[in-house]
């Protein structure tokens, strides 16, 4: 197996620089503070003194950290992939009664298990709030986080994380009651005065802030920590509007809205919602399976290559030379990836092509690829794959 070795991480160099920096304090007979900033949220950043505790610890124990390796490698060794998702975003992850987890999201966890693991069954669902969802993957207690995370500049900067590709194009939106004024033509300044709810510790606080000031009204901004309760509290009353994902607001209109009118503004979202798989920094190996199982969820809806059929299309000999490798015939990658040569094919026997998630996710709450961004690249939309050779 062909493994790049994985670059100290971030904390390891930290934990390193502060047992030199003990051992130079020392011989100098003086002494001194340090510390490093991490984002706790995804929005700023909080000072912590990690670097100043690591002084303290013993050698060995900052060469185990060191030696810690290759994810991709710790996971086929543990046999289990953890996933961190939301649980409770309809249609993308919500964890049912029996204790399993359904959703978009929840498959491209699977995906990736399948992949690694050759069995979608062997993964580890971990429900995160939004604002928990950066600190446990940096901290390791989850491998890999699918949770409606929207890439951005500063999260790709601040944050000790790397994004996959995206797997579902979205737009912030409001959601508001016909009886109170609002149709499916309101804007953001049909909102001056209201109150409007969301989650804490999302891009969504920023972007109706900014929103509101541009559109030079005056808003009540109160978050709360999942947004089942910002649901909650919109049905109570307390809230006069609610904001998030357009696709979130659509799942919480099928499943909730009851005897309530409830109507979703403006036509064009107010901001730009990448979504994807997230991953911890210097994991190449970890991050380029990642990656690849994605494309090749791409690459096999554009072949039309699926669950049900994917078996015969190989029997056949009508595959043609890119999907023949990307399903592990001849000139195969993945063994070069750290996988078996059969990954990928696992990944589209056990889950799905990228259609196939989708249709059977978003398309029962109302969430069509035809004329949106999800829709393929040879249909007018965004979802597009590197060639797999």
């Amino acid at each position: 197996m062909n493994r790049r070795i994985a670059p100290i991480s971030r904390r390891s160099a930290l934990r390193l620089g502060g047992v030199l920096m003990a051992i130079a304090l020392v011989a100098a007979a003086c002494g001194s503070d340090d510390g490093d900033d991490q984002d706790v949220d995804g929005d700023e950043p909080a000072a912590t003194t990690e670097a100043e505790a690591a002084a303290e610890e013993p050698e060995a124990e900052v060469a185990m950290t060191q030696d810690a390796g290759d994810l991709l490698a710790v996971v086929q060794d543990r046999g289990t992939l953890n996933c961190g998702v939301s649980g409770s975003a309809v249609a993308f992850s919500e964890t049912q009664p029996d204790g399993s987890t359904t959703g978009f999201d929840a498959d491209y966890c699977r995906a990736v298990a399948a992949a690694i693991l050759g069995d979608a069954g062997a993964v580890n669902f971990v429900p995160l709030t939004a604002a928990e969802r950066f600190t446990a993957l940096e901290a390791g207690d989850i491998d890999l986080l699918v949770r409606n995370t929207t890439w951005t500049q500063s999260r790709d900067t601040d944050l000790v994380l790397d994004f996959g590709p995206t797997t579902y194009y979205d737009g912030q939106q409001l959601m508001a009651r016909v009886d109170d004024g609002f149709s499916g033509t309101s804007t953001v300044s049909d909102l001056d005065g209201a109150t409007v709810c969301t989650n804490a510790g999302t891009t969504t606080e920023k972007n109706i802030a900014d929103a509101a000031n541009a559109a030079g009204i005056e808003i009540t901004l109160s978050t709360f920590e999942d947004f089942d309760i910002v649901t909650e509290n919109f049905i109570s009353g307390a809230c006069d509007a609610v904001t998030t994902d357009g696709s979130a607001l659509v799942g919480r209109k099928v499943k909730q809205e009851g005897d309530q009118n409830w109507v979703i503004f403006p036509p064009t979202p107010i901001s730009k919602e990448p979504l994807g798989p997230v991953y911890i920094q210097n994991q190449s190996n970890f991050g380029d399976v990642v990656n690849w199982t994605v494309y090749a969820m791409i690459i096999a809806d554009e072949k039309g290559i699926t669950s049900a059929n994917i078996d015969s299309m190989m029997g056949s000999g009508d595959l043609d030379a890119e999907a023949v490798r990307m399903l592990g015939g001849e000139g195969e990658l993945q063994t070069k990836m750290g996988l078996s040569a059969d990954a990928f094919y696992n990944v589209i026997s056990q889950v799905g092509n990228y259609d196939e998630v989708y249709t059977r996710n978003l398309g029962p709450v109302g969430l069509s690829r035809d004329g949106s961004a999800n829709a393929r690249w040879t249909a007018g939309g965004l979802i597009y794959a590197p060639p797999a050779r």
